[in-house]
């Protein structure tokens, strides 16, 4: 949240997080204002540690109660960028449970390696060799002890890494920067060789990611369309990762391939989920809105949901609106 969201609206009182919870929590509440209170709540969440934070921590979690496999993956994510370790457990517990949802377990696994968790890297091993979890479960594992790793090495301390305009912890970071900027060509071809592991082909597309804001860049279109490559990939962990990009970027080259994916009712939703809030964050682009309408009964309920998401996103784009978040929180229970 920018700093004159923060100031202009405060997020630090104990009744504020036990609004937000409320609602979040809340099945009969909208499901587009769940996900504006819990990234209010991941926003408390994220500051120095101390008893709001553990409460909107707590909040956040209490969450994995619902039914909803679309906003338990989302929890997930907001607790993996909070920096914050007292979410650990809560990841933990939702990566061991064979009974979720391999979605919400994945990024669950991807959390824990955006926290840097050196004490989670023995579970996140064992899971990734184990050939009876879900291919998505095992690939997130693996990159994950990658990145934890990575963290923690002597290599990663002397990397010069690219200012990025974006602030989102990663599952990998992008390549190293150096004197000369980066072949695109160099980077797609990383990006799509399936015999180099995943941790360092996702460091290609953030990379490409990189090349591609702000979107005037002469990079920018070449980018997305090396980004865009990356659908055709056998990976759907991979491929749901490339919608992801595109929705950060929010780059109209993007549009026609994040609509192909969607439309693809052979894709695994949890790619076509995030094609369709990819194209939320495009919802000021003319005919976008009206591409998702398409999909609002669609067959699979986490695609179904992820277009509400998706369009309230849109309207959010439209808007005045500094943040997509619950803020004030009396417009929570509204």
């Amino acid at each position: 949240m920018s700093p004159a969201a923060v100031e202009e609206n405060p997020l630090s009182t104990n009744t504020t997080v036990a609004t937000l919870r409320k609602a979040l929590t809340d099945e009969s509440v909208p499901l587009a204002k769940r996900f504006r209170a819990l990234f209010s709540l991941k926003h408390v969440a994220s500051q120095e540690s101390g008893p709001d934070a553990s409460a909107a921590i707590s909040a956040i979690a209490a969450a994995f109660a619902s039914p909803s496999a679309l906003l338990k993956h989302e929890l997930a994510y907001c607790l993996g960028q909070t920096k914050n370790l007292e979410a650990v457990p809560f990841l933990r517990a939702v990566l061991e449970n064979r009974a979720e949802d391999p979605m919400c377990r994945h990024e669950a696994a991807e959390a824990l390696g955006a926290l840097a968790d050196k004490s989670s890297l023995e579970l996140l091993q064992r899971l990734k060799d184990d050939e009876k979890e879900p291919v998505v479960v095992r690939e997130t594992c693996d990159i994950a002890v990658d990145r934890i790793r990575w963290a923690d090495s002597d290599a990663q301390s002397k990397e010069q890494l690219k200012a990025s305009d974006f602030t989102s912890i990663d599952p990998a970071p992008p390549m190293p920067s150096s004197k000369e900027t980066p072949s695109i060509s160099d980077l797609q071809s990383t990006l799509l060789d399936t015999s180099q592991s995943l941790f360092q082909r996702y460091r290609a597309m953030f990379a490409l990611r990189d090349l591609a804001s702000p979107p005037d860049l002469p990079s920018a279109k070449p980018a997305v369309h090396a980004l865009a490559s990356g659908f055709q990939d056998p990976s759907a962990l991979f491929r749901h990762e490339i919608a992801f990009v595109f929705g950060q970027l929010s780059h109209p080259e993007s549009i026609p391939a994040l609509l192909a994916v969607l439309e693809d009712r052979q894709e695994q939703s949890m790619v076509r989920h995030e094609a369709a809030e990819a194209l939320g964050s495009l919802g000021e682009e003319p005919g976008v809105e009206d591409m998702l309408k398409r999909f609002l009964d669609d067959p699979e309920q986490v695609v179904r949901e992820s277009v509400v998401v998706a369009l309230d996103m849109a309207e959010y784009e439209k808007s005045t609106d500094m943040e997509y978040a619950t803020v004030p929180p009396l417009a929570v229970a509204s």
